[in-house]
């Protein structure tokens, strides 16, 4: 079992969680920057004023504000993201040790607000477009091909205010004259674009991880935010053929494995269900170009009334995606009796697999679930597949002579690799691993650093202290040889 020769290996990153510099040279407020730091047990927070009251409300990666809130920076909060690790002023240093791993590609995103600072202007902020152009200079100087995220979990504050978290289809148009622009401008530096990050966490967090009181009016709101970005990453898609027929455009997916706890028919089932309604549903509409047939009995659970054209209908068919990409992390139990042995954490509560180890934050190692998801996906969609996300959140201990021994991160993405390997083995198109966190950076879902995932270990703590000195860890090293041997030699 080997991987393809031209088989490429690198990290994933997003902007808000490692870029900093929030409000350097023009760049705009996103909702990520109101969002405030939690913890394992407390939630983090978008913060904002309501009626003049300064007030928060616990955040969801990917969602916006309540309708009729204006954000707001809380001085008496702290905002992980405002700093983060400093990429802006570090990207340089940070990109040459990821070609000292041997990288050939690196996944980061762009902040739509470094472009449009609100997001409605006529004309970018160049400041922001000089930024970016450094940053794939650089990557092409290391023979390092980016994969770039067009959104990831960064709306522009005052759009999302202005139009309530996508609830107006005029965020098509601010969102296809942000991604024309850079279509245009990174013309011969970029081949691989994904229109958002984790779409499907609109509807996977509303019903998932033991959150089950969502109301009608909560889906409407899922549904329809769904809509409009399917539509505009379909318009995106042939925008950006038009351009450069040599762009290789995405989605991406949060993919997680479910299983039934039980052969009972009714836990079968209901795993079925909720795959197509959480997984099935965003990779259905970007990959086939239409609404599956499940679609309705989705849309009448929750008495759902979609807002959709026929030139809505026209885009989808004619802006499919090229490319299947997912972030893999873990799977989940589904059981309609009642259990007593459940797993809480960050994002993830219900049954617990018997079967599985979990981590310190909740989440089940399970490398076979990805073959799986791997293989069902392939048959599914008949399209070249990248996991641009993966990886094992972990608190690390630097020894005494300076060192960071994280063989957890080593035997975790080990048994990745080789669960990769066997889904190729088995005729799956995969062509790309971006290890998530290459280096650490703030959590999405907790907001702090102490939750580690990368090679190249970043001086910041959950407070905010820390002289933000890179060092490599021990995998650093190993994903060196990893790469070097294209996925061959896996041993420490």
């Amino acid at each position: 079992m080997t991987f393809p020769k031209n088989f490429l290996w690198g990290g994933a990153t997003a902007a808000n969680q490692i870029g900093g510099a929030y409000d350097v040279d023009g760049k705009g407020l996103s909702v990520t920057d109101i969002t405030t730091a939690g913890s394992l047990n407390e939630p983090r927070y978008l913060t904002y004023k309501l009626n003049g009251k300064l007030e928060k409300t616990p955040a969801v990666p990917g969602a916006g504000l309540p309708e009729g809130a204006v954000g707001a920076i809380d001085p008496n909060s702290y905002y992980p993201n405002h700093v983060a690790i400093d990429f802006y002023h570090h990207y340089k240093e940070d990109i040459k040790m990821f070609s000292e791993m041997g990288f050939t590609t690196f996944r980061l995103s762009i902040a739509w607000t470094r472009i449009f600072p609100k997001g409605d202007e006529e004309k970018p902020n160049q400041a922001g477009l000089d930024f970016y152009r450094r940053i794939f200079e650089e990557c092409k100087k290391y023979g390092i091909k980016p994969i770039v995220t067009i959104s990831h979990y960064e709306d522009p504050l005052y759009l999302s205010e202005k139009y309530n978290d996508w609830q107006d289809r005029k965020m098509i148009d601010m969102y296809v004259r942000y991604a024309t622009v850079l279509f245009k401008e990174y013309k011969g530096l970029v081949k691989y674009w994904l229109t958002f990050n984790e779409i499907n966490t609109a509807l996977l967090l509303l019903n998932s991880f033991g959150n089950d009181d969502a109301d009608d009016a909560a889906y409407q709101h899922a549904y329809q935010k769904l809509h409009y970005q399917f539509v505009v990453s379909a318009r995106a898609v042939k925008i950006a053929h038009k351009i450069d027929p040599d762009y290789v455009l995405g989605n991406m997916i949060c993919g997680v494995v479910d299983y039934p706890l039980t052969p009972d028919p009714a836990d079968v089932l209901e795993t079925r269900h909720v795959m197509e309604k959480n997984i099935f549903y965003c990779g259905d509409v970007q990959c086939k170009g239409k609404y599956p047939t499940y679609a309705k009995r989705l849309w009448d659970e929750h008495n759902v009334h979609l807002d959709i054209t026929e030139q809505d209908k026209k885009d989808l068919a004619e802006g499919t995606v090229d490319m299947y990409t997912f972030s893999y992390y873990m799977s989940n139990v589904i059981a309609t009796h009642d259990v007593s042995d459940k797993v809480g954490g960050n994002f993830s509560a219900g049954a617990k697999n018997p079967y599985l180890k979990y981590s310190e934050w909740g989440w089940a190692t399970d490398p076979t679930g990805l073959q799986y998801y791997l293989e069902v996906m392939y048959d599914r969609y008949d399209i070249p597949i990248m996991v641009v996300e993966s990886g094992l959140g972990a608190v690390d201990k630097i020894d005494s002579d300076g060192k960071i021994h994280d063989d957890y991160h080593i035997d975790y993405l080990k048994q990745h690799i080789e669960a990769m390997q066997k889904a190729i083995d088995d005729g799956v198109d995969l062509i790309d691993y971006t290890t998530w966190g290459c280096i650490d950076l703030v959590s999405a879902g907790t907001g702090q650093m102490s939750k580690r995932y990368g090679f190249i270990y970043a001086d910041r703590d959950d407070e905010g202290n820390g002289t933000l000195k890179r060092r490599s860890k021990d995998s650093f090293y190993w994903y060196k040889k990893v790469i070097e041997s294209n996925g061959e030699d896996l041993g420490l």
